[in-house]
């Protein structure tokens, strides 16, 4: 064992795609060919200042005949002034095929959920991808998430165990289509976290509670790694459809990868000023996924979204139980139907999402539900793209949502109504499932319709009547009754907009 102490002098900056980053002095070992030891062991000690990049590798020389690397690590977490980040340290591991941005290397990120992990040919911690373990300079990555004023203190201990390696195995896959009912509305949660990133469910456990939920699909969204993908398939069935996808975690926000092709990973390595989200927001698409900017204005460091809307396929708006940041996301989202509507362009729909991580968090709080030809990853995408979709706050909530002009013309969720500017239209929304809730219709005047709570039994039916001159677009919320004060109520569900008026 040995011990490196990493300080200011033995450090090198360098630069991977736009993010500067430092690199520490490298980690050696000692076994030869002939050489019987069936473990090694090395110990990192060093200390990054306030201020540290984004990330910091540590190189280790992996030998031939390595069947195992092991990595555990420890940090300190002084006090701090109320108010002050305190010491946060994420880690991953790269491989032999390097660190560059957007590159093949990525084996496995933890963030700062584990303490230890494991790579092998036959198997790995999760969050972290088995293979061959080549030859090479590997590269822990570590991530100073937040550090404290004292600098933080760290220590890695590097275990590498020898020997004859295991066979790969090969990846299986959920299916890309379930049963379903052909055209219909089906019930989805698409942002989900398991015990591959910092999650605590097992795929199993999250399949059985989405089933449990009454949803027909769900996306498995786990933060910076996609090692969850080759997990799904024994939990997936008729009755579930289980798309793929990435939470790509950046400290300048975070964007839900939906539906993306199995084996999928996208870099998360960047920071708006970067100028690289395109570029993965194109990965995305390419791999078949939509890309879904999460939590826009979430509190928590790093979640605030900085990337501007203009590479969203959706939206998410409400993000777990609601809170004043999913208002305020909201508020921000009806001001972005304002401009293309006044402007004439092309609209983001909204969905919501569970979030969910652990016990006690439901999965399908919110849910998303989606008009779509039948339940496969290609049909539900083209739903939610279109915004032909409302949000709810659990299966018991159903909506019906058309707009209807004198002439017999129609339109739902996600649509447009073409008629002309003084041509009078009839809004009607039916709900279910939903007691003593308030209904509001809000245009891009605002709120230009509250009615009086729905009956205890929950359901009801409104009609309004309007203008394309007077409503450029109309959508519908649900509210629960506020104890008091001038704010409404917490969401019960939302949908998109219906557009009046022609083109």
């Amino acid at each position: 064992m040995c011990d490196d102490d990493a300080r200011l002098g033995r450090r090198a900056l360098f630069v991977t795609g736009a993010a500067a980053a430092l690199t520490l002095r490298g980690v050696t070992f000692a076994r030869g060919a002939d050489d019987m030891r069936q473990a090694e062991t090395r110990t990192v000690r060093g200390t990054l200042p306030p201020g540290s990049p984004d990330f910091v590798y540590v190189p280790v020389d992996v030998p031939e005949g390595t069947r195992e690397i092991k990595v555990s690590y420890t940090y300190d977490r002084p006090a701090v002034p109320a108010g002050t980040p305190g010491n946060a340290l994420d880690i991953g591991i790269f491989d032999e095929r390097g660190t560059e941005l957007g590159g093949k290397g990525f084996r496995g990120w933890s963030g700062g959920a584990r303490t230890e992990f494991y790579v092998r040919a036959d198997d790995a911690t999760p969050g972290y991808l088995p293979g061959t373990i080549n030859p090479g300079t590997w590269e822990i990555a570590l991530g100073p998430y937040t550090v404290a004023p004292q600098g933080l203190s760290y220590e890695l201990t590097i275990t590498l165990s020898y020997g004859e390696q295991g066979a790969v195995p090969e990846p299986v896959y959920p299916r890309q289509r379930a049963k379903g009912r052909g055209r219909d509305w089906y019930r989805g949660d698409c942002h989900l976290h398991s015990w591959h990133s910092d999650g605590r469910r097992t795929p199993a456990e999250i399949a059985a509670l989405a089933r449990a939920a009454g949803l027909d699909f769900i996306n498995s969204s786990d933060h910076n790694t996609h090692t969850s993908h080759a997990h799904w398939a024994d939990v997936a069935g008729d009755d579930l459809l289980v798309m793929l996808g990435e939470e790509i975690t950046t400290r300048n926000g975070h964007v839900v990868a939906l539906g993306t092709d199995p084996g999928t990973f996208v870099d998360w390595r960047y920071r708006a000023r970067d100028n690289r989200f395109g570029r993965f927001a194109r990965q995305i698409r390419r791999s078949g996924g939509l890309v879904v900017p999460a939590h826009p204005h979430a509190t928590c460091v790093g979640c605030n979204w900085k990337f501007g809307f203009g590479e969203a396929d959706v939206i998410e708006v409400w993000n777990g139980p609601y809170t004043p940041d999913d208002e305020v996301a909201l508020a921000d989202w009806d001001s972005m139907l304002v401009a293309s509507a006044r402007e004439g362009r092309a609209w983001i729909p909204a969905m919501g999402n569970s979030d969910a991580h652990r016990d006690p968090d439901p999965v399908g709080t919110p849910q998303t539900v989606v008009l779509a030809d039948g339940l496969t990853r290609e049909a539900i995408q083209e739903g939610l793209k279109a915004g032909r979709s409302y949000v709810a706050e659990s299966a018991k909530v159903a909506l019906s949502f058309t707009v209807s002009g004198g002439r017999g013309e129609h339109a739902g969720i996600g649509e447009r109504l073409e008629v002309g500017r003084d041509a009078p239209v009839t809004v009607r929304l039916e709900v279910s499932g939903a007691p003593r809730c308030s209904v509001r219709l809000v245009t891009d005047q605002g709120v230009l319709f509250t009615g009086a709570p729905l009956p205890v039994t929950g359901s009801g039916v409104v009609e309004w009547r309007t203008t394309p001159s007077y409503a450029a677009y109309v959508r519908a919320e649900l509210r629960h009754e506020t104890a008091a004060g001038p704010l409404p109520g917490a969401l019960a569900a939302f949908t998109n907009p219906i557009f009046l008026g022609r083109r």
